[in-house]
């Protein structure tokens, strides 16, 4: 009848909707000249370019992502802030993940599930962070989902990092050779040194500017000359809405500002410059305004140097902005901090020492070992031998340095609070690859 056949449609479209859309890439990876800082270097390709293509997403969107590896050597690409709930092989990291064979591929099945954001993917083996690889990746809320600002009318991916004109073999066997890093030879904005790219824009009109710190290990300072900056995200979580004149993006870290272009009709310094080094770096880009009658010029706006209570001080007063709609990757009620039952304390302290002539960095005086069968695979087929969990400490000893595949085993569900310590005099970053977790100290 009319209205049975009317039910089976009605049914047919209910089901038709329901999955989430996919997005396809077929992305090859190949060395190629480059010349960020004015000298030819080998660098990582992605499809030709350097930084690799950005990555448009929206929540829940599935993202097909084939990697044909055609270096000479294993490549793997990790997808920093896209959490990887019991799919951790997805990450992209050794242990977690095979490495792709060179003249092999592999493709990785990925969901945005419950996430907006800014995020950025590079290579995790081998020190090829350092020849490129990496890109942005930007996580859009479902158009019904209401964000807490209006629709910028331009949206830019700035990634910013330390650069070294040294191929990247060099700098892995430098650290073999019992060596650490040396100074970074630059600072690059989207893959080019100073004033080596310009985003235009229109005067009266704000835009949204998502900054990356995708280099080594320098912290750098961000900040646009004559610009305040509204910082309305961090890494998929909306923030209180607080104004700054200049930010300290961590390596790793991902921010999301709005900028209102309220000056007159001229360009200015965009400026990304070490922290907490001896000697300060800098690069810069270009903020041209569309009907610009002056071009950039005068003094380079300065920013913070060494000053460790500033930065403090600042990552402290942001703050998540629980009132926003949005994505809520969080059942068990993590934003109610005093009702969690944390269930274990793990405490890392970092430490770097030489073992049998190289230059090596251990976690609870553990140094990690790559072993030949990855952790993932000796797991899934109950291969003996290979590791064992329970490794590595979850405090530290005060042991020196020796040499494991630290491995450290966990409960599903469980609510671990982790405490990492830094007797370095230098920042360490950390990566909790593939998770979602709240600074509360």
């Amino acid at each position: 009848s009319f209205w049975q056949g009317y039910v089976v449609l009605l049914a047919l479209a209910v089901v038709v909707k329901a999955e989430s859309p996919y997005r396809f890439f077929h992305w090859n990876v190949t060395y190629g000249d480059i010349f960020p800082l004015g000298v030819r270097q080998q660098g990582i390709l992605i499809n030709g370019q350097f930084p690799g293509p950005d990555i448009y997403s929206v929540t829940n969107d599935n993202l097909i992502i084939n990697i044909q590896n055609n270096l000479d050597e294993p490549f793997l690409l990790s997808w920093n802030g896209l959490q990887q709930r019991r799919n951790s092989y997805e990450d992209g990291v050794y242990g977690t993940t095979c490495p792709i064979p060179p003249g092999k591929n592999f493709t990785y099945i990925l969901q945005v599930k419950d996430q907006i954001g800014s995020f950025f993917y590079f290579p995790s083996l081998a020190f090829h962070k350092a020849a490129g690889g990496f890109g942005g990746i930007r996580v859009l809320s479902r158009p019904r989902i209401p964000v807490p600002f209006l629709d910028p009318a331009g949206d830019f991916t700035l990634l910013i990092g330390d650069w070294f004109k040294n191929d990247h073999r060099q700098l892995k066997a430098m650290l073999d050779g019992g060596h650490k890093l040396p100074f970074p030879d630059g600072i690059l904005i989207n893959g080019h040194g100073p004033n080596g790219v310009s985003f235009t824009v229109e005067q009266g009109k704000t835009y949204r500017f998502r900054i990356s710190n995708v280099g080594l290990q320098n912290s750098l300072n961000f900040r646009i000359q004559g610009h305040k900056m509204k910082l309305v995200e961090v890494e998929g979580a909306h923030t209180v809405q607080t104004i700054y004149e200049s930010l300290d993006v961590h390596v790793g870290q991902s921010y999301s500002v709005l900028v209102t272009m309220d000056q007159a009709a001229q360009d200015f310094y965009i400026v990304a410059s070490t922290r907490f080094t001896d000697n300060i770096l800098s690069t810069t880009a270009t903020l041209h305004y569309s009907n610009s009658n002056k071009a950039v010029s005068g003094p380079i706006p300065a920013g913070p140097t060494d000053q460790i209570d500033w930065s403090l001080n600042q990552a402290r007063s942001i703050r998540t902005n629980l009132t926003a709609s949005g994505p809520r990757p969080n059942p068990q009620g993590s934003y109610h901090y005093g009702l969690i039952n944390i269930t274990r304390t793990i405490k890392l302290v970092s430490s770097a020492a030489q073992v049998n002539g190289k230059q090596r960095y251990a976690v609870n005086s553990v140094s990690f070992v790559p072993t030949d069968t990855p952790l993932k695979l000796a797991d899934y087929f109950k291969i003996g031998g290979v590791f064992r969990v329970g490794s590595i400490p979850d405090n530290p000893t005060g042991q020196n340095m020796y040499l494991d595949t630290s491995v450290m085993g966990a409960d599903y569900r469980a609510f671990v609070e982790i405490v990492f310590e830094n007797h370095e005099n230098i920042v360490q970053t950390w990566h909790i690859d593939g998770y979602a977790f709240w600074v509360v100290g």
